[in-house]
C-alpha cells in the first residue's frame, strides 16, 4: 500500500511540501506575439514580474514548495532568470576592487522554492514534457499546470477533492468569461431587451488548468509519443476509465492566451485588487 493509499484510509492529508508542482513552460505564445516576441511565455510580465512567478506564489502560499519546469521555447532565459533571482530582487553592494562577489542586504529574494529546470524538447506535445520529467516526480502525488493560466483557485481545496474522490486524477473546471458582448433578444426576435458589455459566464465547465494525479497516472496513460498531448490521451482515456475528478472553482481564472489577456491583467495587478494574489 502506497503512502497515499494509507492517507486516504486514514483520511490524512499529505505533506504539500514534498509534492512536485509540474508546471508546462515549453509552449512559445504566438496569439501574444505583442508581449511575447523576445520572451517565453512563461515570462511575460503582470506588474513586472513573469506570470510563472505569479502561478509560482500561488502554489507556495498553499504549502507547496517544489517545482520542476517543462522547458523548451527560449528555455536559457527562464534558467537566467531564477539564476539571477535574488540579484533582481534585492538590494546589495558590489565590490569591483576583489572577488565581485555581492554583499546582500536583505532577503528579498529568498523563496522556500527548490526548483528543477527540465529540457523537454522546442516541439514536444504536451502530454510528452510530463513524461520526460517523470524521473523527477519521486512522490505519489504530483500536482500539474500551464505556464499561463492563471486564477484565485482554493489549491488545498483542490487536494482535499483528489484525496477523498479517490480517483487517479482531478481537474480544477472553471467557466470561463465570454469575450464578447451578450445579447438578449425579446421573444420575437426583432428586438435587443439587454446588451451586457462586461464578460458573462459561459455555462457548463472548461479545465483550469490546475491538476493533482496519482504518480501511476504517468505509468498508465503516457507512451514515447514526442507529440502526446496532455489533452488528447491521457486526459481523454482517464476521463473514459471513471478516473477523473472534477473540482469546481467558481472563483477569478484566465487563460493568458491573447494580447487583451496581458492587458486585462496588468490593470487588475496596477489596481491593487488583482484576485490571485492570494499571498502576503
Amino acid at each position: 500500500m502506497t503512502q497515499t493509499e494509507m492517507n486516504r484510509h486514514d483520511g490524512a492529508a499529505p505533506n504539500l511540501g514534498d509534492i512536485p508542482v509540474v508546471i508546462l513552460c515549453g509552449g512559445m505564445g504566438t496569439r501574444l506575439r505583442e508581449a511575447s516576441e523576445h520572451l517565453p511565455k512563461p515570462l511575460v510580465d503582470i506588474g513586472g514580474r513573469p506570470i510563472l512567478w505569479h502561478i509560482m506564489k500561488i502554489y507556495g502560499h498553499f504549502g507547496f514548495r517544489r517545482f520542476v519546469l517543462c522547458l523548451g521555447y527560449k528555455s536559457d532565459q527562464i534558467k537566467r532568470y531564477f539564476l539571477d533571482y535574488r540579484e533582481q530582487a534585492s538590494d546589495f553592494t558590489l565590490r569591483l576592487t576583489d572577488d565581485h562577489q555581492p554583499v546582500f542586504h536583505n532577503d528579498a529574494g529568498d523563496e522556500d522554492w527548490e526548483v528543477t529546470f527540465a529540457e523537454t524538447g522546442l516541439l514536444t506535445g504536451t502530454g510528452a514534457r510530463v513524461r520526460r520529467v517523470a524521473e523527477y516526480l519521486d512522490n505519489d502525488l504530483f500536482m500539474l499546470t500551464y505556464g499561463d493560466g492563471i486564477g484565485a483557485v482554493d489549491l488545498r481545496g483542490l487536494v482535499d477533492a483528489h484525496m477523498t474522490g479517490g480517483r487517479i486524477g482531478t481537474v480544477t473546471g472553471v467557466h470561463p468569461g465570454s469575450r464578447y458582448g451578450e445579447m438578449r433578444a425579446a421573444p420575437s426576435g426583432a428586438q435587443i431587451e439587454e446588451f451586457n458589455e462586461k464578460p458573462t459566464i459561459v455555462t457548463g465547465w472548461v479545465s483550469g488548468g490546475f491538476f493533482m494525479f496519482d504518480r501511476s497516472f504517468v505509468d498508465k496513460y503516457f507512451d514515447d509519443d514526442p507529440g502526446l498531448l496532455l489533452e488528447h490521451r491521457p486526459l481523454q482515456h482517464l476521463a473514459r476509465d471513471g478516473q477523473l475528478t472534477l473540482f469546481p472553482h467558481e472563483g477569478f481564472w484566465i487563460g493568458m492566451d491573447t494580447f487583451r489577456d496581458w492587458t486585462e491583467l496588468n490593470k487588475l495587478w496596477d489596481s491593487g485588487v488583482a484576485p490571485w494574489k492570494v499571498w502576503d
